[in-house]
């Protein structure tokens, strides 16, 4: 039996689930019947993050899994990883377990739900990660020049896509922080007709000559409203490998690059800061879930 006075360490309690108020709305913790203890994280009733504490390798989410696969195929080792919108931290809790030693950084606006992240999905656990309060914008003008080798891009706000880190000025501060090898990828939701997404590709290809772009099908067709992810930077990418990856994936998505992506995004033209734009927002309340009934 321990003394009194020892020191023990205690690991992080079992989240609680319930709802709880963060600056842009009403937070819910659910936890998944299905696995022991992973948790989705809304806000407004819409998905912000499922995070699995017992194994962060697990993306729930089919935009995600692509992140997760795209950045598995851009080397081995650690990187120097800065984040735009953290939430839950699903793709940070992801790296730190699959490139030990890698440095993360996560800019997100929301610091009541930062807070709560931390108290309750064991934020502090995560290696290497550091978290400040701020947009995403505002965040990466303080970086210096080529200092990340990957930036990720997930930012919505009351379900909508900030239009602020959609233009081509941001897009410029983007590729400043990178280094000549690094990469970029940026979550976008869009809908039928997917007008938002192709002048994202055109802001994007204005600034990086090799984009590659990943979405369902369906998606693409114009038959529902999802995500597209995309690939982007100065060097080289591994076409080959994210095609295979996307291919065998448990929700295969379709690869768009070279004149098939010159195609997709036709006349468009690239999104600048003068513009007042008003992003997408899905037709239903939560992403990458049904609507409830």
């Amino acid at each position: 039996m321990a003394g009194r006075g020892t020191n023990r360490r205690r690991g992080p309690a079992r989240p609680v689930p319930g709802r709880y108020p963060v600056r842009f709305g009403l937070a819910e913790l659910l936890a998944d019947a299905d696995r022991p203890n992973a948790w989705l994280l809304t806000v407004d009733e819409v998905a912000q993050s499922y995070v699995d504490l017992d194994d962060p390798t697990h993306l729930e989410f089919e935009y995600v899994r692509r992140i997760g696969d795209v950045i598995d195929c851009l080397g081995d080792g650690p990187v120097d990883a800065l984040h735009l919108g953290g939430a839950g931290c699903t793709i940070p809790r992801y790296i730190a377990a699959t490139r030990p030693g890698s440095r993360q950084l996560v800019f997100d606006a929301d610091e009541q739900l930062i807070d709560l992240v931390r108290e309750q999905l064991d934020l502090r656990g995560v290696p290497n990660l550091r978290v400040r309060i701020s947009d995403g914008r505002e965040g990466v003008a303080t970086r210096r020049d080529a200092s990340a080798d990957l930036v990720v891009a997930d930012v919505f706000q009351r379900a909508k896509m900030p239009g602020d880190v959609a233009t081509l000025e941001f897009t410029t501060d983007v590729a400043r922080v990178l280094r000549p090898a690094g990469t970029y990828l940026i979550n976008v939701a869009d809908g039928p007709g997917l007008k938002f997404a192709r002048r994202v590709v055109a802001t994007i290809g204005a600034v990086f000559p090799h984009v590659v772009m990943l979405a369902d099908s369906g998606v693409l067709r114009g038959r529902r409203f999802g995500n597209l992810v995309l690939v982007a930077s100065r060097a080289e990418l591994p076409l080959d490998a994210i095609s295979r990856r996307a291919a065998s994936a448990a929700f295969p998505a379709r690869v768009a690059s070279g004149a098939d992506l010159d195609r997709f995004r036709g006349t468009a033209t690239p999104i600048t800061d003068a513009e007042a734009l008003d992003t997408p927002r899905p037709p239903w309340n939560v992403f990458g879930l049904p609507p409830k009934t």
